[in-house]
């Protein structure tokens, strides 16, 4: 890399517009939607898709809720064309939902396009030419009058084809390709030619859309861009402003955010951002950032995970597991504070009398997208107390105490410090019934017992096996735990002191179960953490006395 980079790349200069508005404005209905992954995500595909996963991707993008698709570029060839008109011929099209299809602006390609729609209720058809000085001078070798004839030439080839084929309710959009790098009067002066031209009306717009083909700035800029095209343009209320970003510098949906505050009407993108080099801007994020907004965005990702796997299965590319909102591990927490602060946000809301949502580290609930609470906080050697407790009390209903959990967590770090790989809820499960559930091979293990009153106080009589040998034990106490307790230390148990006990039901009806926990303190103040679990509450809570005496 250059020390002076200067020397071979320049600043992309600041674009002359007094008195911005778009920073002060604020997002309250979804813009206009189109897919282009059946073009221009089709397009970037190692393997395009056949004429199987494209009819797949269009029904997932019915159901989704897009109302206008790209379904193809009909004058590449035979394959595209066949597939554009089986869809209209089929009935496959529904009625509220409008095809489009894009042409270079030659009108051989044109015609083709417009015959590819032929039939359709209502279609729109993109003619493209690149305004810029780089395709000006390097690609064409034209001047910008030549350039700017031949989105004339093309405009009206929209309006003959149109005239051709009346059945059809035809619409245009036309794009100055590459209008990130051009001179924006330039792009004005072009785009207003082919509006004199197509004669659009309030009723009856003309899309314009201004791709940022090539993302060669900051999304402010951009949005300057968008600003200072709809302040400009003759006739701005006869178009729809449409945007088309790429992700070259990583903020292709940043960019279109900052363009729909800019006086944009629509976005064109790809589901989880597929496209050349480094892909379209995102409508997936786009649209849950304005849900967590309160926004309504007008599209279904209430089953996203369906959404991946058609999507994964069409482009036979992954979606990362970083991606915003979609990705595998986006609401997965392995941090120790993360955890922490995610299930005590859970537990809040249990306490909340409204749906508002407020859940550190979610910006979105993922349950809104169809996605369970159980792989929220997930466990490994960077994990805590809080994340333990969570993957227990959501895989077996367990709500151990706050210091038992710290406790236990350091049984499951050694664990994971041992495996070197994320533990599951079975792992994690194991491991507690290890700790203090299991009573084979621990010291004392209950067989039956019994209880009766003497006066005030309270006398356990058990049968135990103690180191392998099965023996009758009692003990006196003011209560159950405390005879309990006693029973032991007069058969060569720890002697301990009670410290907290809890217990609560696990689960509902006549399957109801009870776990008890239990702290004690020996002689010596080391502290004992016991569970056990009994349809019977008094039962579980001898079973938990005898796992902390088991811990000793």
């Amino acid at each position: 890399m250059l020390r002076d980079p200067s020397v071979k790349y320049s600043a992309f200069p600041q674009i002359p517009l007094a008195n911005r508005e778009w920073p002060g404005r604020v997002t309250t209905k979804a813009p206009i939607w189109l897919s282009t992954d059946m073009r221009d995500g089709n397009q970037a595909l190692i393997d395009p898709m056949d004429a199987e996963k494209k009819a797949r991707f269009f029904d997932l993008l019915v159901r989704v809720g897009l109302k206008e698709i790209e379904v193809g570029f009909p004058s590449a060839g035979a394959t595209e064309f066949d597939f554009i008109s089986g869809l209209v011929k089929s009935g496959r099209i529904p009625d509220d939902v409008t095809p489009q299809v894009l042409t270079q602006s030659r009108a051989d390609l044109i015609r083709t396009s417009f015959d590819s729609l032929a039939g359709a209720k209502t279609a729109i058809v993109h003619v493209y030419n690149a305004v810029s000085p780089a395709w000006r001078k390097i690609v064409f070798g034209m001047e910008m009058a030549e350039i700017k004839q031949i989105a004339i030439d093309g405009a009206k080839q929209l309006r003959d084809n149109a005239a051709r084929l009346p059945g059809t309710d035809w619409r245009f959009e036309y794009s100055p390709e590459t209008f990130s790098t051009a001179e924006l009067d330039f792009s004005i002066e072009v785009c207003a030619a082919v509006m004199d031209i197509l004669q659009p009306t309030t009723d009856n717009p003309i899309i314009l859309n201004l791709p940022a083909t090539v993302e060669a700035a900051t999304a402010n800029i951009y949005a300057d861009q968008i600003e200072y095209f709809g302040k400009n343009l003759p006739g701005r209320d006869k178009a729809i402003i449409s945007l088309h970003t790429h992700n070259d510098r990583g903020t292709g949906v940043a960019a279109a955010e900052l363009g729909l505050l800019a006086g944009a009407d629509r976005v064109e993108g790809c589901l989880f951002g597929n496209g050349e080099r480094t892909g379209n801007t995102c409508l997936v994020t786009i649209a849950l950032n304005m849900y967590t907004q309160g926004v309504d965005p007008e599209l279904d990702f209430s089953n996203i995970d369906e959404v991946i796997q058609t999507v994964e299965y069409c482009n036979n590319l992954p979606v990362h597991p970083r991606h915003p909102y979609g990705g595998e591990l986006v609401y997965t927490a392995f941090s120790g504070s993360h955890q922490d602060a995610i299930k005590k946000g859970f537990a809040a809301r249990e306490r909340q009398n409204d749906e508002r949502w407020e859940v550190p580290y979610l910006p979105i609930d993922p349950a809104d997208l169809g996605r369970s609470y159980e792989a929220v906080i997930r466990v490994n050697s960077q994990s805590g107390k809080g994340g333990v407790a969570w993957v227990l009390e959501q895989d077996k209903g367990l709500k151990l105490p706050k210091k038992m959990q710290a406790s236990f967590s350091h049984v499951v770090q050694a664990l994971a410090d041992e495996t070197s790989r994320e533990l599951g809820a079975e792992d994690i499960w194991h491991a507690f019934e290890g700790q203090y559930l299991t009573t084979e091979a621990k010291r004392f293990q209950l067989v039956d017992w019994s209880e009766s009153h003497a006066g005030t106080d309270r006398i356990f009589a058990g049968k135990l096996t103690i180191d392998g040998a099965t023996r009758s034990v009692s003990g006196r106490g003011n209560g159950l735990m405390s005879s309990v307790i006693a029973a032991l230390a007069e058969s060569g148990g720890p002697i301990m002191d009670i410290v907290d006990y809890s217990e609560h039901a696990i689960g509902q009806g006549s399957n109801v179960q009870a776990a008890a926990y239990v702290e004690c303190r020996t002689a010596d103040g080391k502290s004992l953490f016991g569970c056990g679990l009994d349809t019977d509450v008094a039962t579980a809570s001898v079973r938990a006395i005898l796992s902390a005496a088991n811990g000793a």
